[in-house]
Protein backbone atom coordinates (compact mmCIF):
# COMPACT_ATOMS: atom_id res chain seq x y z
CA UNK A 1 0.00 0.00 0.00
CA UNK A 2 2.99 2.69 0.69
CA UNK A 3 4.12 1.91 -2.93
CA UNK A 4 0.81 2.91 -4.39
CA UNK A 5 0.79 6.08 -2.03
CA UNK A 6 3.94 7.12 -2.83
CA UNK A 7 3.28 7.02 -6.69
CA UNK A 8 -0.28 9.00 -6.32
CA UNK A 9 2.01 10.88 -3.77
CA UNK A 10 4.39 11.77 -6.31
CA UNK A 11 1.70 12.22 -8.77
CA UNK A 12 0.02 14.81 -6.97
CA UNK A 13 2.74 16.89 -6.37
CA UNK A 14 4.13 16.77 -9.70
CA UNK A 15 1.32 17.99 -11.50
CA UNK A 16 0.87 20.58 -9.05
CA UNK A 17 4.69 21.61 -9.32
CA UNK A 18 4.21 21.90 -13.26
CA UNK A 19 1.37 24.29 -12.49
CA UNK A 20 3.41 26.18 -10.16
CA UNK A 21 6.38 26.54 -12.76
CA UNK A 22 3.89 27.29 -15.59
CA UNK A 23 2.76 30.62 -13.47
CA UNK A 24 6.11 31.73 -12.43
CA UNK A 25 7.79 31.39 -16.07
CA UNK A 26 4.88 33.43 -16.99
CA UNK A 27 5.22 35.90 -13.88
CA UNK A 28 8.14 36.76 -14.43
CA UNK A 29 7.61 36.98 -18.11
CA UNK A 30 9.69 34.14 -19.18
CA UNK A 31 7.36 33.11 -21.23
CA UNK A 32 5.33 35.38 -23.34
CA UNK A 33 1.55 36.19 -22.12
CA UNK A 34 -1.82 36.88 -24.54
CA UNK A 35 -0.56 35.23 -27.35
CA UNK A 36 -3.80 34.12 -28.35
CA UNK A 37 -5.43 36.99 -27.34
CA UNK A 38 -7.10 38.36 -30.60
CA UNK A 39 -8.73 34.42 -31.13
CA UNK A 40 -11.87 35.83 -29.74
CA UNK A 41 -14.22 33.19 -31.37
CA UNK A 42 -11.22 30.37 -30.19
CA UNK A 43 -11.21 31.83 -26.49
CA UNK A 44 -14.74 31.45 -26.36
CA UNK A 45 -15.08 28.08 -27.31
CA UNK A 46 -12.16 27.11 -25.20
CA UNK A 47 -13.76 29.00 -22.21
CA UNK A 48 -17.03 27.13 -22.36
CA UNK A 49 -15.34 24.13 -22.68
CA UNK A 50 -13.21 24.29 -19.84
CA UNK A 51 -16.17 25.30 -17.35
CA UNK A 52 -17.69 22.44 -18.58
CA UNK A 53 -14.76 19.91 -17.94
CA UNK A 54 -14.17 21.49 -14.76
CA UNK A 55 -16.89 21.10 -13.03
CA UNK A 56 -17.17 17.35 -14.43
CA UNK A 57 -14.29 16.63 -13.47
CA UNK A 58 -14.28 18.21 -10.04
CA UNK A 59 -17.67 16.82 -9.61
CA UNK A 60 -16.44 12.91 -11.12
CA UNK A 61 -13.39 13.29 -9.22
CA UNK A 62 -14.99 13.63 -5.70
CA UNK A 63 -17.68 10.89 -6.08
CA UNK A 64 -15.47 8.53 -7.88
CA UNK A 65 -14.87 5.98 -5.53
CA UNK A 66 -18.22 6.15 -4.30
CA UNK A 67 -19.43 4.97 -7.38
CA UNK A 68 -20.67 1.12 -7.16
CA UNK A 69 -18.50 -0.24 -9.83
CA UNK A 70 -14.95 1.32 -8.91
CA UNK A 71 -15.88 0.99 -5.10
CA UNK A 72 -16.64 -2.79 -5.81
CA UNK A 73 -12.90 -2.58 -7.96
CA UNK A 74 -11.20 -1.12 -4.74
CA UNK A 75 -12.03 -3.78 -2.43
CA UNK A 76 -12.11 -6.39 -4.42
CA UNK A 77 -8.65 -5.40 -5.81
CA UNK A 78 -7.23 -3.38 -3.38
CA UNK A 79 -3.51 -1.92 -4.33
CA UNK A 80 -3.99 -2.24 -7.84
CA UNK A 81 -7.00 -0.92 -8.40
CA UNK A 82 -6.27 2.06 -5.87
CA UNK A 83 -3.40 2.58 -7.82
CA UNK A 84 -5.44 2.47 -11.23
CA UNK A 85 -8.68 4.76 -9.90
CA UNK A 86 -5.98 6.84 -7.98
CA UNK A 87 -4.11 8.27 -10.86
CA UNK A 88 -7.41 8.80 -12.50
CA UNK A 89 -8.83 10.49 -9.96
CA UNK A 90 -5.78 13.29 -9.65
CA UNK A 91 -5.64 13.25 -13.58
CA UNK A 92 -9.74 14.35 -13.12
CA UNK A 93 -8.87 17.03 -11.24
CA UNK A 94 -4.90 18.52 -12.05
CA UNK A 95 -5.06 18.29 -16.08
CA UNK A 96 -7.83 20.83 -16.34
CA UNK A 97 -6.19 23.05 -13.52
CA UNK A 98 -3.05 22.78 -15.76
CA UNK A 99 -4.56 23.70 -19.04
CA UNK A 100 -7.26 26.44 -17.06
CA UNK A 101 -3.34 27.58 -15.76
CA UNK A 102 -1.75 27.87 -19.15
CA UNK A 103 -5.07 28.98 -21.15
CA UNK A 104 -5.17 32.28 -18.27
CA UNK A 105 -1.51 33.29 -19.63
CA UNK A 106 -2.58 32.56 -23.08
CA UNK A 107 -5.89 34.62 -23.40
CA UNK A 108 -4.84 36.91 -20.21
CA UNK A 109 -8.75 35.79 -19.09
CA UNK A 110 -9.43 35.92 -15.34
CA UNK A 111 -12.25 32.90 -15.52
CA UNK A 112 -9.39 30.51 -16.66
CA UNK A 113 -7.23 31.35 -13.36
CA UNK A 114 -10.60 31.15 -10.96
CA UNK A 115 -11.23 27.63 -12.34
CA UNK A 116 -7.44 26.47 -11.97
CA UNK A 117 -7.82 27.97 -8.63
CA UNK A 118 -11.36 26.04 -7.73
CA UNK A 119 -9.40 22.93 -8.99
CA UNK A 120 -6.40 24.06 -6.40
CA UNK A 121 -8.81 24.16 -3.52
CA UNK A 122 -10.49 20.68 -4.46
CA UNK A 123 -7.26 19.00 -3.57
CA UNK A 124 -6.60 18.59 -0.34
CA UNK A 125 -9.89 16.79 -0.97
CA UNK A 126 -8.26 13.95 -2.99
CA UNK A 127 -4.90 14.07 -1.08
CA UNK A 128 -3.52 10.42 -0.93
CA UNK A 129 -2.75 9.99 2.60
CA UNK A 130 -2.16 6.60 3.95
CA UNK A 131 -5.39 6.69 6.05
CA UNK A 132 -7.32 7.96 2.71
CA UNK A 133 -5.72 5.01 0.66
CA UNK A 134 -6.26 2.41 3.18
CA UNK A 135 -10.29 3.73 4.27
CA UNK A 136 -10.50 3.65 -0.06
CA UNK A 137 -9.67 -0.14 -0.23
CA UNK A 138 -12.15 -0.96 2.82
CA UNK A 139 -15.37 -2.28 2.38
CA UNK A 140 -18.62 0.19 3.74
CA UNK A 141 -20.13 -0.90 6.80
CA UNK A 142 -23.86 -2.22 6.61
CA UNK A 143 -25.87 0.42 7.58
CA UNK A 144 -27.44 0.08 11.12
CA UNK A 145 -31.02 -0.19 11.73
CA UNK A 146 -32.19 2.34 14.10
CA UNK A 147 -33.17 0.97 17.70
CA UNK A 148 -36.69 1.50 18.74
CA UNK A 149 -38.10 1.54 15.34
CA UNK A 150 -41.04 -0.38 15.35
CA UNK A 151 -42.39 -2.14 12.13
Amino acid sequence: MRQVRNILTVLFWSLLATSVLLAVLFETEVLPTGLWTEYLQAEFLCRCTMEVLTLVAIWLSLRLFKMKRVHADLVARKEEALRKWGIVRLLMIEVPMLLNTLLYYMYMQTTYGYMAIILLLTLPFVYPSMDRCLGDVEEEPAPKEEEGKEA
